[in-house]
């Protein structure tokens, strides 16, 4: 409508959501925050920039002259009278006003959408970079303000009583070129009843970390920022660019004071299941959750992590376990002492640990207990009963959905351990979980029992005969069945332990959804990407940070290894990919096409892929490039392993050079 370019499939249409005109990218370039998208930043065209910041300079310089009604909403503008959005005062006057910038209501014919536009870059800011300086903070910029795009220098104390402001928006701040975190007050009331710094990082993916949440309760009268959280996220940053990555029950300890305590000792890091999320701004699945920890509780962080899980659960009465980190609290566990868990890994050197079956459950009903085994952590269960020695047999289990209740473990005052248990709130205790469970292989013919059971702390121990043992580990080799009846010899059992081999683990990626079509990928394995090659452009780079095994034989699924061309087929479909795209970056990068899939097919019927991204297909000059550089590679795979389908998908993000 202004620079009379005709529209094409690269220059694509643009709507301004200021005053709903149709322009090209270039003359549609700004972006501002609108008080109809309650704040949300929006793509507008350049007229619509330059009256909105008219408006504000005019609102600055009434503000600065009229201080007890600088927090005032004005009366809006008139959309019918287009000199309401003008500004009087002259020039020199508006130079002078200091005061921050107020927001501004825009008409718009366009229908308020729902996405959230929190966690999208700050256009104009990318070159801001900031290194972690004692007392400094990283540059930032106010998501409700129309000048995003400026950094901010008012005093600490004035920031902090913005971000707590109830109608205004989180605050972002850019650690980096490719990381920014998103902070805001809230007051969880819903549940938890505290009011929480809410930290939410956007840009840990792009070097192959999950994005994380830190929910920090608010002290009384707090008026400084918890600037130890942007040096914590700047860490992660750092650590997960050298392929160090955190992941669900991982840990992060701190080696010196943090949040101006020498007690607090770390995080520990979560999926949340069953607790609540209201009002807390949660970037796309996947995500994981960090919550402080104290020194004293490190130990049991590196051990047995599900432990101190529960434990803090117990300690909150939330079930399993809150997500809000207490500063300044007393430690639930204290100097290890006597704990079953001494003899199954060392607290000294650290060299060893119970041995984790991820996704194995232990479900504790009336006289009936079960110990379900997904096929797929085979693997896991022979090498535990490799290190093992013969007369004990230990395994660690993981968290259930399914259990109503758990077993935690309480240390009292003198360091002795009790078993106690938590339950989901308003619901009847029917399946009780366990956190592990011990086989003693040591119990004698002439005690008149085929086995006994019991508690011990948060998990199980059976002693059954040493026969029984080897029967026991024999068919835990062969993937069978195993069924022990615990009771007086020739009577009818007090209990049954049941050990069932079930269906596939397929509990990671819950939630996550393709950015090509926006296909679930719930349960679809995953392997991140470290070292992979960058290429790079004038100004933009592409990077592979991920892929996703949707199909694979059946062959690689039971043996739980890689074919020899699994990993080669993965590289070059990523190497021809970014060739590909190269050319295209500034074009994807201003389409806010950043995250980047491709889903690459071969099978008996199908060889082909798909590429896209927010669901939409990507333009036809990638496409062009695509076909070029994959279709020569899909199909001599093919050729060389005709009886392998594989279905693999492939993520990469556009970023900042």
């Amino acid at each position: 409508m202004e620079c009379d370019q005709k529209f094409t499939v690269i220059r694509r249409r643009h709507h301004c959501r200021a005053c709903g005109r149709v322009l090209c990218s270039a003359c549609c370039s700004e972006r501002v925050c609108l008080e109809y998208m309650e704040f949300r930043e929006g793509r507008v065209c350049i007229r619509c920039k330059s009256t909105i910041d008219r408006v504000q300079q005019e609102s600055r310089v009434v503000a600065a002259a009229q201080p007890a009604a600088r927090h005032q909403r004005a009366r809006p503008p008139n959309p019918n009278n287009p000199m309401e959005y003008c500004s009087t005062v002259p020039p020199a006057q508006q130079a002078t006003a200091n005061a921050p910038p107020p927001t501004v209501m825009v008409p718009s014919v366009l229908k308020r959408t729902e996405a959230a536009a929190i966690l999208k870059d700050a256009k104009g800011c990318k070159e801001l970079a900031w290194k972690p300086e004692s007392g400094k903070l990283p540059p930032l910029y106010q998501s409700g303000s129309a000048g995003a795009s400026v950094k901010q220098s008012t005093p600490e104390e004035t920031i902090v009583s913005m971000i707590r402001a109830e109608r205004d928006l989180p605050w972002s701040f850019l650690i980096n070129k490719n990381l920014m975190v998103v902070v805001k007050v809230f007051k969880l009331d819903c549940c938890v009843g505290r009011t929480c710094w809410i930290f939410t990082s956007h840009g840990l993916s792009t070097v192959g970390q999950e994005e994380v949440v830190v929910i920090l309760e608010s002290l009384p009268n707090e008026a400084t920022l918890p600037k130890d959280v942007f040096f914590f996220y700047h860490h992660l940053f750092a650590e997960a660019a050298k392929g160090n990555f955190v992941t669900e029950l991982g840990h992060t300890l701190f080696s010196t004071p943090f949040l101006d305590s020498k007690e607090h000792g770390g995080f520990l890091y979560l999926r949340p299941t069953f607790q609540c999320l209201h009002n807390v701004p949660c970037p796309p699945q996947p995500f994981l959750v960090a919550v402080l920890i104290q020194k004293w509780e490190a130990p049991w962080a590196k051990v047995f992590p599900l432990r101190l899980l529960l434990r803090l659960g117990a300690e909150f009465r939330y079930y399993p376990c809150p997500l809000v980190s207490v500063r300044h609290r007393k430690p639930v566990f204290f100097e290890v002492g006597h704990t079953i868990i001494n003899l199954l890994a060392d607290f000294r050197n650290f060299a060893y640990v119970l041995p984790t079956v991820h996704g194995m459950h232990i479900h504790m009903e009336e006289q009936q207990t079960s110990v379900l085994i997904p096929r797929n952590r085979f693997n896991q269960v022979l090498k535990a009963i490799n290190n093992s020695n013969d007369h004990v047999l230990a395994l660690g289990a993981s968290f259930s959905r399914e259990a109503d209740s758990h077993l935690v473990c309480m240390q009292n005052e003198d360091g002795q351990y009790q078993t106690q248990a938590i339950n989901i709130q308003n619901r009847p205790r029917r399946v009780t979980g366990a956190s592990f469970i011990v086989f003693n292989g040591a119990l004698k013919s002439a005690s008149g029992v085929t086995a006994k059971s019991s508690i011990v702390e948060d998990g199980l121990m059976f002693q059954i005969s040493s026969e029984t043992m080897q029967t026991l580990r024999g068919s835990l080799r062969q993937m069978q069945d195993y069924k022990i009846e615990c009771g007086p010899l020739g009577m009818a059992p007090d209990e049954v332990i049941s050990i069932k081999w079930v269906e596939d683990d397929r509990s990671h990626n819950l939630g996550v959804r393709s950015v090509i079509d926006d296909k679930a990928l719930d349960g679809v394995p995953s392997i991140r990407v470290h070292s992979a090659t960058d290429y790079v452009g004038e100004t933009k780079l592409i990077r592979w940070t991920e892929v996703y095994v949707i199909k694979v034989t059946e062959s690689v699924c039971r043996s739980g290894s890689e074919p020899p061309d699994f990993s080669r087929l993965a590289e070059e479909v990523a190497r021809g990919t970014c060739v590909a795209l190269t050319p295209h970056l500034p074009l994807l990068a201003e389409s806010e096409r950043t995250r980047i899939g491709l889903r690459a097919t071969v099978d008996r019927d199908t060889v082909g892929y798909e590429a896209g991204s927010n669901g939409e297909a990507l333009p036809p000059a990638c496409l062009n490039l695509l076909d070029s550089e994959l279709v020569p590679v899909l199909h001599r795979y093919a050729a060389e392993v005709p009886d392998s389908p594989i279905c693999l998908e492939l993520l990469f993000h556009v970023i900042d050079r």
